[in-house]
């Protein structure tokens, strides 16, 4: 008879402990190089950097949403591009809530209430993050070898093969069950044909989109420092992985920052790296606060011209 140890969590669960933590490291690194990153207040040509990466993060949120629907379509959920692009934008700022799944929540009761089964419903929105981490490693060889990370880190498209990816959807669904908030439904699991390949192609421009916003705090704040874009690309690709799929982490707050303050630890100095991140979450947040708020504003004006 074997030893069976006691299991042991720590209060509240993992998740919020997770995201706590990273936070809190990422907030003690500002307090300690505050008036560092107070001194490299942008010029007027950085202010306008900022705003261009402003409205490069905004169109992101509609590639982002162009991508899931593609993926819907390949479900063969046949739903309207407009409509699910801005359902999509519209949920997104849900993921800062505590627990970072109430995005994914509503998107599975949306697309239940047009008609999605259950099943369909969550497989879309795992299949999507799935998705989205894929691409990002497919990033990542861009900051060359990396100790080995970046040879390994393409091998992530093997996921997208039916005889992995069907076992690794099966256990999501069974997982995430609760995103459909206790509905009994069945979930009996029907192995997908094929591989979301065209979705797969069209996270890459939402992606580099992103970037592109980081890219604009980058020069504005650490342009003179000789670490090529190639390695800003990697780190950012990893850091924005990690944040996606660290547990309990709203919209990756903290993950994102520590992981990417670690990557470029020594190579740049850590005051332009925490001023960067600053700005980009800033960035991130009035983007998607931007973007939702004119769906909203459409759906409003629709709903008085209705009446």
């Amino acid at each position: 008879m074997g030893l069976k140890l006691p299991s042991w969590r720590p209060p509240g669960g993992l998740r919020p402990w997770v995201a706590g933590i990273s936070l809190l490291l990422v907030l003690l690194a500002l307090w300690s190089h505050g008036q560092e990153v107070l001194a490299l207040a942008p010029d007027q040509r950085g202010w306008a950097l900022l705003i261009l990466g402003l409205a490069l993060t905004v169109v992101a949120q509609w590639a982002n949403g162009l991508a899931w629907w593609a993926l819907l379509r390949w479900l063969q959920l046949a739903l309207p591009l407009l409509e699910m692009v801005q359902l999509f934008v519209r949920t997104n700022l849900l993921k800062y809530l505590p627990g970072g799944i109430w995005h994914q929540v509503d998107r599975v009761r949306l697309l239940r209430q047009r008609g999605a089964s259950g099943r369909r419903a969550l497989l879309s929105v795992l299949l999507e993050a799935l998705l989205m981490v894929i691409a990002a490693f497919c990033l990542i060889p861009f900051g060359g070898v990396q100790g080995g990370l970046g040879v390994v880190a393409p091998f992530a498209l093997l996921l997208l093969r039916p005889r992995w990816l069907n076992p690794l959807l099966e256990r999501l669904l069974r997982s995430k069950r609760k995103l459909l908030q206790n509905s009994d439904e069945p979930l009996d699991f029907e192995p997908l044909q094929g591989a979301p390949w065209q979705p797969l192609l069209l996270e890459f421009p939402f992606l580099l989109l992103r970037f592109s916003g980081f890219a604009c705090c980058v020069i504005c704040f650490s342009a003179g420092h000789p670490v090529g874009w190639g390695s800003w690309l990697a780190g950012f690709a990893m850091a924005w992985s990690v944040g996606l799929v660290v547990p309990g982490a709203p919209g990756g707050l903290g993950v994102f920052e520590l992981v990417l303050l670690a990557r470029l630890a020594g190579a740049v100095p850590e005051a332009e790296v925490l001023a960067v991140l600053v700005s980009y979450r800033l960035i991130s947040v009035a983007a998607e606060l931007l973007a939702a708020g004119g769906v909203e504003l459409d759906r409003r004006s629709e709903l008085r011209q209705a009446g």
